[in-house]
C-alpha cells in the first residue's frame, strides 16, 4: 500500500450520546466530513432529525441521512472492537489515558481489522461512568485547565483532524496482533459474569454496581480477544454446573 488507505477512516464511528441540542449534531456532521469522516451514531439524541441539525450540517446533510441512532451505548458499539471515550475529566473506571495523537494512531491501526469509534458525551454531563465502562480508553484534549471546556462540535473537531493527520502520515500500518472481542461479545461476557458471580454467591444481586464496574475496568485494561472471552465464559458455565450439582446433592440427602 502506498497511499493512504481510505477504509481506515470509513471503518472510524463518531458517537455522539445523549446530545441535547439538535444544531451541535449537524455542527459535528460538518466536522466531520472536512476531515474525511463519514460515520455519525447517535445515542439517544434529545431532538433528530431536525431543521437546525440541517442547516449547521452546512453541506453535509448526507452523513445526518445517514447516520445511524441507536437506543443505548452498548447497540452503538456492538460490533466495535475498539471504543474510546473523549472527556476532559479523568475517571477512574478507564485506566489507560490517551491524547488526540495517541488516540488517532490506536483508532486507525484497529481500523485495520473492522470497525472502530470515537464517543463523545452530552454536552452538559460528558460521558457517565456506565457509559465509560464500555470503553477501552479516554482521549483527554490537553485544554485551558481553567476553562476546559469545548464546545461538542469543537470537541469533535480537533480529533477528526487528529485523525486526518495521522491517517496521511502512515501509508500502511502494522496489523494489531490481538483479535479483539466485540463490543456485543463482550457486553454478553459481562452479563454471564453478573449472572455466575451472583449464583455462586460472591455477588449481592440486588446491588451488584461498583464490583461490575471495577470488573469492567480490569477486563476494559486486558483487552480480551474473542477465544479468550470463549475460555472465561466455559470457566463460568463449569463453576455454575458445579454450584448447580452441589445444591442439587445436598437437597437430594435433605430429602
Amino acid at each position: 500500500m502506498t497511499t493512504a488507505d481510505p477504509q481506515l477512516l470509513a471503518n472510524i464511528r463518531i458517537v455522539l450520546t445523549r446530545t441535547s441540542h439538535p444544531g451541535n449534531i449537524g455542527a459535528a456532521a460538518r466536522a466531520m466530513k472536512t476531515m474525511g469522516l463519514s460515520r455519525l451514531v447517535l445515542v439517544d439524541p434529545a431532538v433528530f432529525p431536525n431543521s437546525q441539525a440541517d442547516a449547521m450540517a452546512s453541506g453535509a446533510a448526507d452523513l445526518l441521512t445517514q447516520a445511524r441512532v441507536c437506543a443505548t451505548l452498548a447497540e452503538a458499539l456492538a460490533d466495535s472492537t475498539l471504543a474510546l471515550g473523549v472527556s476532559a475529566r479523568r475517571r477512574d473506571i478507564v485506566s489507560e489515558v490517551l491524547t488526540p495523537p495517541e488516540a488517532s494512531i490506536r483508532l486507525l491501526a484497529e481500523a485495520q481489522t473492522g470497525p472502530v469509534a470515537l464517543v463523545f458525551g452530552n454536552e452538559t454531563s460528558g460521558l457517565s461512568n456506565e457509559e465509560l465502562s464500555l470503553c477501552q480508553g479516554l482521549v483527554t484534549i490537553a485544554a485551558n485547565p481553567a476553562y476546559s471546556s469545548l464546545n461538542l462540535a469543537a470537541a469533535v473537531q480537533v480529533l477528526s483532524y487528529e485523525i486526518r493527520q495521522a491517517w496521511l502520515g502512515h501509508a500502511s500500518w502494522p496489523q494489531p496482533e490481538l483479535d479483539a472481542a466485540t463490543g456485543d461479545e463482550m457486553e454478553r461476557f459481562y452479563g454471564h459474569l453478573e449472572t455466575a458471580l451472583a449464583e455462586l454467591e460472591f455477588l449481592n444481586p440486588g446491588s451488584p454496581g461498583k464490583l461490575m464496574l471495577k470488573l469492567r475496568r480490569l477486563f476494559a485494561r486486558t483487552r480480551l480477544a474473542k477465544e479468550e472471552v470463549n475460555i472465561l465464559r466455559g470457566i463460568l458455565t463449569a463453576a455454575q454446573e458445579a454450584k448447580q450439582k452441589a445444591n442439587g446433592t445436598r437437597n437430594h440427602g435433605a430429602e
